[in-house]
């Protein structure tokens, strides 16, 4: 299976809503590796690694959140797949 990595950055209100419970919750459904946390700016940076479907699908859920959530901008980066275990809310 191929497996691909992106880096996220998300924007808006994304802080004190759920956003990094719901985020591991979508990814381990998906069966997607990486960790998400909070960022001293205020944005949620996570890294996903996973077939390419299940990685869209994260960045897909990222681009609305959970229902709180008021995303404003989401930054895909592509990076070298670095073999992640797990999924860890940092």
């Amino acid at each position: 299976m191929s497996l691909e990595r992106r880096r996220v950055v998300v924007t808006g209100r994304v802080q004190n809503v759920w956003y990094r419970d719901g985020c591991r919750t979508e990814a381990l459904a998906r069966g997607v590796t990486g960790w998400v946390r909070n960022c001293s700016a205020g944005s949620v940076e996570a890294v996903f690694e996973g077939s390419p479907e299940a990685v869209s699908q994260m960045i897909s859920w990222c681009r609305k959140g959970p229902p709180r959530a008021r995303v404003d901008d989401v930054e895909v980066i592509a990076e070298p797949v670095q073999n992640e275990v797990g999924f860890l809310v940092r």
